[in-house]
Protein backbone atom coordinates (compact mmCIF):
# COMPACT_ATOMS: atom_id res chain seq x y z
CA UNK A 1 0.00 0.00 0.00
CA UNK A 2 1.32 3.44 -0.94
CA UNK A 3 1.67 6.06 1.76
CA UNK A 4 -0.85 8.88 1.72
CA UNK A 5 0.79 11.64 -0.28
CA UNK A 6 -0.56 15.15 -0.68
CA UNK A 7 -2.51 15.47 -3.91
CA UNK A 8 -0.28 17.31 -6.38
CA UNK A 9 -1.80 20.51 -7.61
CA UNK A 10 0.50 21.59 -10.42
CA UNK A 11 -1.75 23.28 -12.93
CA UNK A 12 -0.87 23.49 -16.59
CA UNK A 13 -2.66 25.49 -19.24
CA UNK A 14 -1.37 24.23 -22.57
CA UNK A 15 -1.82 25.46 -26.11
CA UNK A 16 -1.02 24.01 -29.50
CA UNK A 17 0.34 27.25 -30.88
CA UNK A 18 0.94 28.37 -34.43
CA UNK A 19 3.21 31.02 -32.96
CA UNK A 20 4.18 32.26 -29.52
CA UNK A 21 6.30 35.39 -29.15
CA UNK A 22 7.40 37.04 -25.92
CA UNK A 23 9.38 39.98 -24.61
CA UNK A 24 10.39 40.55 -20.97
CA UNK A 25 8.39 43.47 -19.63
CA UNK A 26 9.14 43.90 -15.91
CA UNK A 27 10.97 42.05 -13.18
CA UNK A 28 8.45 40.47 -10.80
CA UNK A 29 10.96 38.78 -8.45
CA UNK A 30 13.82 40.83 -6.98
CA UNK A 31 16.13 37.79 -7.09
CA UNK A 32 15.51 37.18 -10.81
CA UNK A 33 18.54 37.50 -13.04
CA UNK A 34 18.87 40.18 -15.64
CA UNK A 35 16.64 39.91 -18.69
CA UNK A 36 18.36 39.85 -22.07
CA UNK A 37 19.47 43.33 -23.11
CA UNK A 38 19.13 44.79 -26.57
CA UNK A 39 22.02 43.46 -28.61
CA UNK A 40 22.32 40.23 -26.57
CA UNK A 41 19.39 38.61 -28.33
CA UNK A 42 16.58 39.53 -30.68
CA UNK A 43 14.11 41.96 -29.11
CA UNK A 44 11.39 39.29 -29.21
CA UNK A 45 11.76 35.58 -28.79
CA UNK A 46 9.36 33.59 -30.93
CA UNK A 47 8.61 29.96 -31.63
CA UNK A 48 6.36 28.55 -34.35
CA UNK A 49 4.40 25.30 -34.15
CA UNK A 50 4.87 24.47 -30.48
CA UNK A 51 3.15 23.39 -27.32
CA UNK A 52 3.09 26.39 -25.01
CA UNK A 53 2.71 25.41 -21.35
CA UNK A 54 1.73 27.93 -18.69
CA UNK A 55 2.77 26.20 -15.46
CA UNK A 56 1.66 26.94 -11.89
CA UNK A 57 2.98 25.03 -8.86
CA UNK A 58 1.37 25.10 -5.43
CA UNK A 59 2.85 24.50 -1.95
CA UNK A 60 1.58 20.89 -1.86
CA UNK A 61 3.84 20.12 -4.83
CA UNK A 62 7.08 20.76 -2.96
CA UNK A 63 7.16 17.41 -1.13
CA UNK A 64 9.80 15.36 -3.02
CA UNK A 65 7.51 12.45 -3.93
CA UNK A 66 4.68 14.79 -4.96
CA UNK A 67 7.09 16.87 -7.05
CA UNK A 68 8.49 13.82 -8.83
CA UNK A 69 4.97 12.56 -9.57
CA UNK A 70 3.85 15.98 -10.85
CA UNK A 71 6.96 16.24 -13.03
CA UNK A 72 6.40 12.78 -14.52
CA UNK A 73 2.74 13.57 -15.30
CA UNK A 74 3.55 17.01 -16.71
CA UNK A 75 6.04 15.46 -19.15
CA UNK A 76 3.45 12.89 -20.23
CA UNK A 77 0.79 15.57 -20.70
CA UNK A 78 2.99 17.86 -22.82
CA UNK A 79 4.25 14.91 -24.87
CA UNK A 80 0.69 13.66 -25.42
CA UNK A 81 -0.50 17.09 -26.60
CA UNK A 82 2.54 17.57 -28.85
CA UNK A 83 2.00 14.17 -30.47
CA UNK A 84 -1.57 15.09 -31.44
CA UNK A 85 -0.15 17.57 -33.98
CA UNK A 86 3.42 16.23 -34.38
CA UNK A 87 4.86 19.31 -32.67
CA UNK A 88 8.56 19.18 -31.82
CA UNK A 89 8.93 22.43 -29.86
CA UNK A 90 7.81 23.39 -26.37
CA UNK A 91 7.80 26.76 -24.60
CA UNK A 92 7.54 26.82 -20.79
CA UNK A 93 6.13 29.88 -19.04
CA UNK A 94 5.80 30.32 -15.29
CA UNK A 95 2.24 31.49 -14.78
CA UNK A 96 1.25 31.99 -11.15
CA UNK A 97 -2.30 33.03 -11.99
CA UNK A 98 -3.99 29.63 -12.19
CA UNK A 99 -4.70 29.37 -8.44
CA UNK A 100 -4.59 31.46 -5.29
CA UNK A 101 -1.70 29.60 -3.60
CA UNK A 102 1.74 29.41 -5.13
CA UNK A 103 4.83 27.39 -4.33
CA UNK A 104 7.94 29.38 -3.45
CA UNK A 105 9.82 30.82 -6.40
CA UNK A 106 12.91 28.61 -5.97
CA UNK A 107 10.79 25.45 -6.22
CA UNK A 108 8.83 26.75 -9.23
CA UNK A 109 12.00 27.71 -11.07
CA UNK A 110 13.59 24.31 -10.36
CA UNK A 111 10.38 22.50 -11.41
CA UNK A 112 10.35 24.34 -14.75
CA UNK A 113 14.04 23.63 -15.31
CA UNK A 114 13.54 19.94 -14.53
CA UNK A 115 10.48 19.80 -16.80
CA UNK A 116 12.45 21.41 -19.62
CA UNK A 117 15.37 19.00 -19.17
CA UNK A 118 13.08 15.94 -19.22
CA UNK A 119 11.27 17.19 -22.32
CA UNK A 120 14.61 17.85 -24.05
CA UNK A 121 15.64 14.26 -23.29
CA UNK A 122 12.45 13.18 -25.08
CA UNK A 123 13.66 15.05 -28.18
CA UNK A 124 11.79 18.34 -27.87
CA UNK A 125 13.39 21.70 -28.59
CA UNK A 126 12.58 23.52 -25.34
CA UNK A 127 12.45 27.28 -24.80
CA UNK A 128 11.37 29.20 -21.72
CA UNK A 129 10.32 32.72 -20.96
CA UNK A 130 12.60 34.43 -18.41
CA UNK A 131 11.72 33.30 -14.91
CA UNK A 132 10.83 36.10 -12.50
CA UNK A 133 9.64 38.48 -15.22
CA UNK A 134 6.26 39.44 -16.53
CA UNK A 135 6.25 39.27 -20.29
CA UNK A 136 4.36 40.81 -23.13
CA UNK A 137 3.37 38.04 -25.49
CA UNK A 138 1.51 37.22 -28.65
CA UNK A 139 -0.15 33.83 -28.88
CA UNK A 140 -1.73 32.34 -32.00
CA UNK A 141 -3.50 29.06 -31.25
CA UNK A 142 -4.90 26.43 -33.59
CA UNK A 143 -8.72 26.32 -33.60
CA UNK A 144 -9.55 22.80 -32.47
CA UNK A 145 -10.80 22.28 -28.93
CA UNK A 146 -7.74 20.13 -28.20
CA UNK A 147 -5.50 23.12 -28.98
CA UNK A 148 -6.38 24.55 -25.55
CA UNK A 149 -6.10 22.16 -22.60
CA UNK A 150 -6.09 22.91 -18.86
CA UNK A 151 -5.01 20.16 -16.50
CA UNK A 152 -4.38 19.62 -12.80
CA UNK A 153 -1.54 17.20 -12.31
Amino acid sequence: MRPNLPTPIVKILTFQARRFAWRPHAKSLPEAGDAPRAGDSPPDQAVDDAVVAFVHAEPKDTAPEAAERALRHAVKHVQWLANKRALERVVLHSFTHLASETADAAFAERFLADLGAKLAKKGFAVSATPFGYTCAWDLSVFGESLAKVWKEI
